[in-house]
């Protein structure tokens, strides 16, 4: 597992909390939850291929 620091703006990070709290989540968990919904969705986007989205 790769482990990096990531900055948040306050706000951001304010709505983070609140929703992994309601999703009985820790941030963490929330923030890897919301990546793989994110990511699951730009692949339905792009055909579910391998290669990542050209801009």
């Amino acid at each position: 597992m790769i482990r990096f620091a990531l900055r948040l703006p306050d706000d951001l990070h304010e709505r983070l909390v609140a929703q992994a709290a309601k999703d009985r989540r820790s941030i963490n968990s929330e923030i890897l939850h919301l990546l793989e919904i994110a990511l699951a969705t730009v692949e339905e986007t792009n055909g579910e291929d391998d290669e990542p989205a050209r801009q």
